[in-house]
């Protein structure tokens, strides 16, 4: 598949008409979240197939701007996606578990809707399943990873 779908509430209780916007090979995982701070939440999501995240700014009245895309390496395979200020920016900056590599990628926003190259970290897992809270209580978002056919959950905390 090469396309994610936007269904808009009508108000009633039915929604309209599916828009379809076209992503990389094998949208996996997506998040909404205002991602260039203007109101609007905008669409993320982790390409597998094609080892990119893509991001859709919000263009108001329920459309959706070309999907620009970043790398997240070679055959990296993104399974997992989390989008959470890491960097204590007040700017949300995506999170994807590499499941091929068995790393996190972290790709930093860098202002209006945009993101640096994927820095990664190594796992221990091949992360599938992930989420991004303060776990140990000092004010930094950490990243929990769990893995497919693994017995363990790995947490990155951040320092």
């Amino acid at each position: 598949s090469t396309t994610i779908g936007v269904l808009l509430n009508a108000g009633d209780g039915t929604f309209l008409a599916i828009t379809t916007y076209t992503t990389s090979n094998g949208p996996w995982r997506i998040a909404l979240v205002d991602v260039n701070i203007d109101t609007k939440p905008d669409i993320v999501v982790a390409n597998r197939d094609a080892s990119n995240v893509g991001v859709f700014l919000n263009a108001g009245s329920g459309t959706f701007s070309g999907q620009i895309t970043y790398t997240t390496g070679s055959s990296s395979f993104p399974d997992a996606l989390a989008v959470a200020d890491i960097d204590s920016d007040n700017l949300p900056d995506i999170v994807v578990g590499l499941q091929s590599s068995g790393q996190i990628g972290i790709l930093l926003n860098a202002g209006s809707g945009t993101f640096g190259a994927v820095t990664a970290y190594t796992a221990g897992v091949s992360p599938e399943g992930m989420a991004v809270a303060d776990v140990n209580g000092d004010s930094k978002p950490d990243v929990i990873a769990s893995g497919n056919n693994v017995n363990s959950v790995t947490v990155l905390l951040h320092c």
